[in-house]
């Protein structure tokens, strides 16, 4: 059994906004005037105003944080912007302590948190090589070995003796992300930085962290690109306000962080049910079993369905309901469905229910695109379109599945899945 390599115990972290000056006398006296007079301080980033600051210029990043991490684990950290989970990082690589609570590490932490991090911009590429390395506690002939593998897999060997203040943030970011992850550390933690780097630079570090997570080493990723924490993490951490929201496998922490996503929105567009009339308003969409439980996952075998909930505010007619998007974690289109529906539909709260019969897939995970549309004689109006809002996953492999389609379009009428209306009256 593995034992416990990361121990979070109750950590906090407070920052006092407005301590460190801003460098010019007329800024700090701006700012000491807006704080007597009760209002917002100039100089402050946008982003300070979305924290939950007292009178004092006080604000915790992080609230009372608990979770462990088992060795070979590879925890995916999600959350809206000002969440705290790139706050949580540097704690956890040691950058900053916490201000409250305790947290314990077993071996070798190797980080990589923005562009250049730990670089030394007038040291060659080389030579911060050797330094990442001895930082990390290897010795020379440790790095030695690596060397050629990092510069190879960073694809700078022409200006590796060239200072790293001359790279681009593309070659800076490759060269330290390949020394991350090549010195062999027990704990990889990367942040947001791999949005930096182009696309086939981003799915060649997802391959290299997926292979050393097989070596047995535990990886922590934060990261927007949902799918991606979806296909490279076996759990999930959710940060909400500094506080951990939800801690689970990483299909259900990207459900969850997604639907709560929506709801909130929801919440403030709307602000209930009042402005919904003459639109087409999503609410929500979720993946339910035979007994119209939610579940995250699914059996080849079993049949189940993806349930869409939205409101409809005027008489309409020609609406397409459902259209459900299925794509693979890559974003190739397995199959839509979508089914004209001409009547006259009330104004109101409507569920649509999707059923997918057994053995429809093959294994793997997939995402969910919803959408309501209006077609009319000569165009057609988009009312909502949901991508990748649900991540499911099918699970148990089956050698030949006669039913199986890996073609972008329609389904065949006579394979579609039956569909089912139920109405809800409005509150």
């Amino acid at each position: 059994m593995a034992e416990n390599i990361i121990n979070v115990q109750n950590i906090s972290k407070e920052y006092r906004l407005g301590v460190i000056n801003h460098g010019m006398l007329y800024k700090d006296i701006q700012s000491w005037i807006a704080k007597k007079l009760g209002k917002h301080d100039p100089h402050l980033s946008i982003d300070s105003y979305n924290k939950e600051v007292d009178t004092e210029g006080r604000f915790f990043a992080l609230r009372d944080v608990s979770f462990t991490v088992k060795e070979g684990d590879r925890i995916g950290i999600i959350g809206r912007n000002g969440a705290g989970k790139s706050t949580l990082l540097k704690i956890l690589s040691r950058v900053t302590a916490p201000t409250e609570g305790m947290i314990t590490i077993k071996g070798k932490v190797s980080s990589l948190l923005e562009v250049g991090t730990g670089f030394h911009p007038e040291l060659t590429g080389r030579e911060n090589v050797f330094l990442n390395g001895s930082i990390l506690g290897m010795r020379k002939n440790e790095i030695k070995k690596k060397f050629d593998e990092i510069v190879e897999f960073a694809e700078c060997g022409k200006f590796i003796d060239t200072p790293v203040k001359r790279y681009s943030s593309g070659m800076y970011v490759r060269l330290a992300f390949a020394v991350a992850a090549h010195l062999d550390p027990d704990i990889l933690i990367i942040d947001e930085v791999l949005a930096v780097g182009d696309i086939s630079f981003q799915k060649k570090c997802l391959g290299k962290m997926s292979e050393v997570s097989k070596e047995g080493r535990t990886i922590l990723f934060v990261s927007h690109n949902l799918p991606s924490i979806v296909n490279l993490c076996n759990k999930g951490l959710v940060l909400d306000k500094g506080s951990v929201s939800y801690s689970g496998d990483a299909a259900s922490a990207v459900n969850n962080y997604t639907k709560s996503t929506k709801d909130s929105e929801e919440r403030a567009i709307n602000n209930g049910k009042a402005s919904v009339k003459g639109k087409v308003k999503f609410i929500s969409a979720r993946m339910i079993n035979s007994k119209r439980e939610t579940i995250t996952s699914s059996s080849i075998h079993n049949p189940f369905a993806i349930e869409m909930k939205f409101i409809i505010g005027d008489n309409i007619t020609g609406l397409q309901i459902p259209n459900y998007h299925f794509k693979t974690i890559d974003g190739i289109y397995a199959f839509t469905v979508g089914m004209p529906n001409m009547k006259p539909l009330k104004p109101g709260i409507y569920n649509s229910i999707c059923k997918i019969p057994g053995n429809f897939f093959n294994d793997g995970l997939y995402n969910v695109g919803l959408a309501v549309t209006e077609y009319r004689k000569s165009s057609m109006k988009i009312h909502f379109f949901e991508e990748n809002y649900l991540t499911i996953t099918i699970i148990d492999s089956v050698i030949d599945n006669p039913l199986r389609y890996n073609y972008g379009g329609p389904i065949p009428g006579v394979l579609r899945p039956l569909l089912e209306w139920d109405i809800i009256k409005q509150d």
